[in-house]
């Protein structure tokens, strides 16, 4: 009886496992990748190997369930896939990892908390989305795109007292180091502001997934093709910024495993795990856990590289978190009422041609 119920407690929570590895694995990429750039790694190098393994490991899945369903390529379609890959994927993850030299891993990964918001905004203007001023969910995406925003410039602008949970830390005078660093070159406005762009990028790739996925809804032979241009353009781009041979030699050290994991792991199996949460329990659910890569990513660059944390940080990730909770519940409620709307029009479409038929 008790195993039956242990059984049956794991296949209910499952979705939300799945989502707490997603979380972990995108907090570790936020990780490693800062700590292989800081370490010398040359960023435009490191976006070219991590789509080569991302390319590498995606193809044969890709040709063995989808080489049957898959649609044809024409030319307008492979542009379009093309010029979303350098958009989405190459420009934004060039500036991504760029900016990890001028700001911290904490706020890289509090940043991708701004995405829905930007996302919401960004359809808003291309009248993608509607703004329901009627609506309480309609103010809702707003408020929350606001708030989000302002949370965002308070985490990376708002300092206030420390919080020191590790005293002993003080007396190796490492506290607070990277700070200081980036704010006596005057570089802490340049981390931010190329995350920004980077997020900005992302959420404009999102929309335009929308009507490529319509003429070729193979999803995964899709990413494959994506992040196969991303790798040409990323090599055109790496050869342009760096003519030093040397620095493209990859030894069986930490910038290996840090482009192995960002190319296999974050864009093989958390695809998967979003793509099966999304299948058992919709868009939604899976959005609400991106806070989860934040705290993950501040607790252990507090414990393990030593970041400083202000209080500043703490309240601007708290709003950052209640703003993209508002956009969730907001777009949670406008699908609800939407849903209802449409069934309540097929109803009345069905009475009234019934009506029809016995007059």
């Amino acid at each position: 009886m008790n195993s039956s119920k242990l059984i049956m407690a794991y296949e209910n929570n499952k979705p939300y496992i799945a989502m707490f590895i997603v979380q972990a694995i995108y907090a570790g990429m936020a990780l490693l990748s800062k700590a292989s750039i800081s370490s010398g790694m040359n960023s435009f190098i490191f976006v070219v190997y991590r789509q080569a393994f991302a390319a590498l490991m995606l193809a044969p899945f890709a040709y063995f369930f989808e080489r049957k369903n898959a649609a044809q390529l024409s030319y307008t379609l492979i542009w379009k896939i093309f010029f979303s890959s350098l958009i989405g994927i190459t420009i934004c993850l060039n500036m991504y990892y760029k900016a990890l030299n001028h700001t911290s891993a904490t706020f890289a990964a509090a940043s991708t908390n701004l995405i829905p918001a930007i996302t919401f905004v960004i359809a808003l203007v291309l009248r993608i989305e509607r703004m329901y001023i009627r609506e309480m969910h309609g103010w809702a995406k707003l408020i929350g795109s606001l708030v989000s925003v302002s949370g965002a410039l308070v985490f990376a602008f708002v300092k206030g007292p420390t919080l020191n949970f590790m005293p002993w830390y003080a007396s190796d005078g490492e506290i607070g180091s990277t700070t200081n660093q980036f704010s006596s070159k005057g570089e802490f406005i340049k981390g931010p502001f190329m995350i920004l762009c980077a997020n900005i990028l992302w959420s404009c790739w999102g929309i335009i997934q929308a009507p490529i996925m319509k003429e070729y809804p193979a999803k995964l032979s899709l990413v494959t093709l994506q992040c196969f241009f991303s790798l040409m353009q990323a090599i055109v781009a790496a050869i342009a910024m760096e003519r030093n041979i040397s620095a493209w030699k990859l030894g069986w050290d930490f910038n290996l495993m840090s482009v192995a994991y960002c190319g296999v792991i974050v864009t093989a199996l958390t695809y998967w795990l979003q793509l099966w949460s999304i299948e058992k329990r919709g868009p939604v659910f899976t959005s609400m856990f991106t806070p989860l890569a934040l705290i993950i990513t501040a607790i252990v660059s507090t414990f393990v590289w030593k970041e400083t944390l202000y209080v500043g940080s703490v309240c601007g990730a708290v709003l950052l978190a209640g703003g993209l909770y508002c956009v969730l519940w907001g777009k949670s409620k406008e699908m609800t009422t939407g849903n209802i709307t449409e069934e309540k029009h097929e109803v009345q479409v069905t009475l009234e041609s019934i009506k029809t038929q016995e007059l």
